[in-house]
């Protein structure tokens, strides 16, 4: 009975941490979003965000090995270690399209829309 409380109180506290964070994120100016990566893929596929503001991509790597994490056009990338995740801050970027991939898996891509 104990532990079970224990176990509720801890999930409600993950879940404190992590609305803390996104308000954190916001009160910053800055979007955040989230990718996970599973199965060699990426989903989103084509996440959207406002224009202008900087951006905090949450790589969630799902896999058991490594991936890299990479986008010329951004100018960022991140090596993810497998089963865990990574945060990466984008300066402002303007409307587009801008591609990110795995630099370990051709195959693995997507594309950031910027409105």
């Amino acid at each position: 009975m104990l532990v079970d409380v224990v176990r509720k109180l801890m999930v409600v506290a993950g879940s404190l941490g992590v609305m803390l964070a996104m308000t954190q994120a916001q009160a910053d100016g800055r979007n955040e979003i989230c990718l996970t990566y599973a199965n060699g893929q990426f989903e989103p596929k084509e996440p959207t965000v406002p224009a202008d503001a900087p951006l905090t991509i949450r790589v969630k790597n799902l896999d058991a090995k490594a991936m890299e994490f990479e986008s010329e056009t951004l100018k960022i990338e991140k090596v993810v270690a497998g089963n865990s995740e990574a945060v990466l801050n984008v300066r402002a970027v303007k409307s587009g399209r801008y591609e990110f991939h795995n630099d370990f898996n051709e195959k693995a891509r997507g594309f950031l829309i910027v409105q």
